[in-house]
């Protein structure tokens, strides 16, 4: 629920969402930021794919040759090791990013950094989507292995690669929240120092201060005062014509 929380609430803080540039680093505050959570969940899965093919994933023939368990593909077992490896990498990698992320005084560098992370994510989402359908495919219609060894690594390493889908596209979900956050602010960081809206501010501020001014400097029953002051005085001046 924290984590969820926190999801919900990525707007508060510095630019992209990430904190204020020069804070305090708490590694309790760090290991607890949803990116980090999830980024980690793809470092274990990435391990248990490629850990789970590479151990049990091939074995050898009668005639001494290395043979996958997906069915003989070798093709299969290493595309699940690429994935699997560079996954295992990335998420690293985006991990440390993750801590230099909150260092990161220039505005551009967070946004190139949100933009990679969104580009990335997605596309690895969608390598591990292949390799979920290749693997499965593969396993589905290849024999049991001899005594079943290797039989329970290769259902794990399938199990993982979908698990993988979700969590590298929930990485890019939140890298496009924080480009959303950051496009917006700088749409309002734009809009108020436009030279055009920051006159037309001004000219609204001036009429809006002369009206007010005018309103009320001038008392609404002045004129009526000075036409009866007028009156008076045209009575005293008068003077009766001697006949």
């Amino acid at each position: 629920m924290d984590i969820l929380t926190q999801i919900l609430n990525m707007n508060a803080g510095g630019a992209y969402g990430g904190g204020k540039a020069g804070g305090a680093f708490d590694p309790l505050t760090f290991a607890m930021k949803p990116q980090v959570v999830i980024r980690a969940l793809c470092w274990l899965f990435s391990i248990v794919v490629f850990g789970c093919i590479s151990s049990e994933g091939w074995r050898t023939d009668e005639n001494g040759k290395e043979v996958c368990l997906y069915n003989g593909d070798g093709m299969a077992c290493k595309y699940g090791n690429t994935v699997g490896v560079f996954g295992f990498l990335a998420s690293m990698a985006f991990i440390v990013g993750e801590y230099l992320f909150e260092r990161m005084s220039s505005v551009k560098s967070r946004k190139r950094y949100v933009m990679a992370d969104m580009g990335f994510s997605a596309f690895w989402a969608f390598m591990y989507f292949i390799a979920f359908i290749y693997l499965w495919s593969q396993w589905s219609s290849a024999p049991m292995p001899p005594g079943g060894v290797g039989a329970s690594n290769m259902e794990a390493a399938i199990f993982f690669a979908f698990l993988s889908i979700f969590v590298w596209a929930l990485c890019a979900f939140l890298a496009y929240k924080r480009f959303l956050i950051g496009a917006g602010d700088e749409f309002t960081s734009a809009f108020e120092t436009d030279p055009a809206n920051v006159v037309h501010q001004q000219a609204y501020t001036s009429y809006s201060m002369d009206n007010d001014n005018d309103q009320y400097s001038t008392s609404p029953f002045s004129g009526q005062q000075q036409q009866q002051q007028g009156m008076e005085q045209q009575g005293m001046e008068y003077q009766q014509p001697t006949y």
